[in-house]
């Protein structure tokens, strides 16, 4: 980024909710310690050249320990023959004796404080992602509280490239449509504008594209309703309007916000016990009979408790070598007992290799338990974190809650979908007609879909509803979905509640952190409108479209 061509800031998100367990770990280690380690390593080969080109860093790298990643990056750059001012956010941590780590997500108007007085890097611990971009524009522009439209627009751009080359290719439905068929995207550049609007873009010469449905797949990620809440304002995610600009340019325009909520989210981890898994292959015939003997043996061994048993049946029907002819068991145990999770258990299995089933073996060697986290999230009132600017000089700046709050009540209830327009059917694979980004929130997940034209948008919207979701996915029927329509950007969005159980960490999910769970809905087989399917043998060329604002679709 620093080589390939102009730049003003360099960001750097280092943090998530299972990044803040881990460092939450090693402090509680090494009070020393609770930073990304990795972020020091990094910036050791390329200092010296952001000082030159006078190219300032912004990072939450500092984790649950941003003073001590202040002083680290001090002791680096006088190793280095460096004089470089560094200036830090405190405050997001909250004393809780019952947590392993409880931080509060802090806005933008700390790090801004921190370049206004000089920094040529800002160290903070848990902001919001987006805040690494909106500080920076509050520095450049001035802005105020109260300007929460230009506020709203650099979280939009912020929320855009805080996943680095998700936005330009990275993880795409159709990245076969890529000139580079997705091989090597490059990294996204903001150029943003006093007024919060955008233009989305990279280095010339890099990989990957940027087309509005490459910043759609990633405005729809880990989204919940139209209201996206921060700490600084709400960004109201349905007046996003999404403009082709140029080859790799897309501009981002008219988003609108209202006033903060008076609470601040509260992300907290606690250690949840140990967990341990051993995967048993089971091939050719009576594959239900053969698990289920496996079970009765593993629980007569280790008893019942907090075990987990998923057979995945990847075997195939006379198949011609041992592994498409074979199923997988994963057994899966959660325990407070370390010792009863750990060898007790791994070696109760590898003990069946010669007296359970025919053909018994196994994928995963014994071992040991490992700890696991379960992440909660809660809220406190914004004027009870002290939030806190310290600047290079060392000296304190206490940063003020924002002075208009606005109570936020539950999301809006979904609209009822409309009638499904007429068409002639043909089965084919959703993700003919549709793209999907899928991630996780704790233990909930997210479920983007958008459509590739206004027709097709006009069928999805009729068509996707909560109960036919719960249809093609199953695991998520029984569960509450929650249905949201962001019609500017020709997507449906949905929150599954609890899918992911007690969260990433802690969950024996196959897909732990829901991102494969968009292809799985692309690939479900259903009945499609004839009428809007690509013709047979032909692709789309990038840009896929290039379209305005609701105003220029009327």
């Amino acid at each position: 980024m620093l080589d390939g061509g102009e730049l003003d800031v360099l960001t750097g998100d280092y943090l998530a909710e299972l990044s803040m367990l881990i460092l939450g770990r090693d402090r509680l280690r090494d009070s020393s310690l609770g930073y990304a380690k990795t972020f020091l390593t990094q910036l050791e080969g390329i200092l010296g050249t952001a000082l030159e080109r006078g190219v300032r860093i912004v990072t939450n790298a500092g984790g649950v320990n941003p003073a001590g990643l202040a002083a680290a990056i001090g002791t680096l750059a006088d190793r280095l023959g460096l004089t470089v001012r560094v200036g830090h956010v405190e405050g997001d941590a909250l004393a809780r004796p019952d947590a392993l780590t409880a931080n509060a997500y802090l806005g933008a108007f700390g790090i801004a404080a921190c370049l206004e007085a000089g920094a040529d890097v800002v160290v903070t611990g848990r902001v919001t992602d987006a805040s690494l971009v909106v500080g920076p524009g509050i520095a450049r522009f001035g802005w105020r509280r109260d300007d929460l439209d230009a506020l709203a627009g650099a979280t939009v751009a912020g929320h855009l490239i805080e996943c680095g080359a998700q936005v330009t290719g990275g993880n795409f439905s159709f990245f076969t449509e890529l000139p580079d068929g997705g091989r090597r995207p490059g990294f996204p550049v903001v150029e943003l504008h006093p007024d919060g609007s955008s233009v989305i873009t990279k280095h010339p010469g890099t990989g990957g594209a940027v087309t509005v449905e490459t910043v759609t797949a990633q405005l729809l990620y880990e989204i919940g309703g139209p209201d996206y809440l921060g700490p600084d304002v709400v960004t109201r995610l349905d007046t996003v309007t999404l403009h082709q600009d140029g080859p790799d340019r897309v501009r981002v325009s008219g988003t609108r916000g209202t006033p903060p909520p008076a609470t601040l989210k509260v992300g907290v981890n606690n250690l949840g016990g140990f967990r341990n898994s051993m995967t048993f292959v089971l091939c050719g015939l009576d594959v239900p009979a053969k698990a289920a003997l496996v079970r009765e043996q593993i629980e007569a061994a280790v008893g019942p408790a907090g075990l987990e048993f998923r057979l995945a049946r990847t075997d195939h029907v006379d198949a011609d070598d041992t592994e498409t002819a074979s199923a997988l068991l994963h057994v899966h145990l959660r325990d407070g007992d370390r010792a009863r999770a750990g060898r007790a258990f791994s070696a109760a299995a590898v003990e069946l290799a010669l007296a359970s089933y025919p053909g018994c073996t196994l994928t995963t060697l014994p071992g040991d338990a490992t700890p696991y986290g379960v992440f909660t999230s809660d809220t406190v009132p914004q004027d009870a974190v002290a939030h806190v600017a310290v600047l290079p000089t060392g000296e304190r700046v206490p940063i003020p809650p924002p002075p208009l709050t606005c109570e936020q009540g539950p999301p809006a209830a979904h609209k009822s979908p409309v009638g499904v327009p007429s068409y002639h059917l043909r089965r084919g694979a959703l993700g003919k007609l549709v793209g999907a980004r899928s991630g996780d929130k704790g233990g909930d997940a997210n479920l983007g879909v958008w459509a590739r034209s206004e027709p097709a948008y006009a069928w999805l919207r009729g068509w996707l509803t909560v109960e036919r979701l719960g249809e093609l996915l199953p695991e998520t029927a029984g569960l509450t979905v929650e249905r949201y329509e962001l019609p500017d950007l020709r997507a449906v969005n949905f929150v599954i509640r609890g899918l992911l159980g007690q969260g990433v960490a802690a969950s024996t999910r196959f897909d732990p952190q829901a991102k494969a769970l968009g292809e799985l809905l692309r690939a479900r087989i259903v009945d499609l409108p004839a009428e809007l399917l690509p013709a047979e043998g032909t692709t789309r060329s990038a840009p896929p479209d290039v379209r305005g604002g609701a105003e220029d679709r009327r």
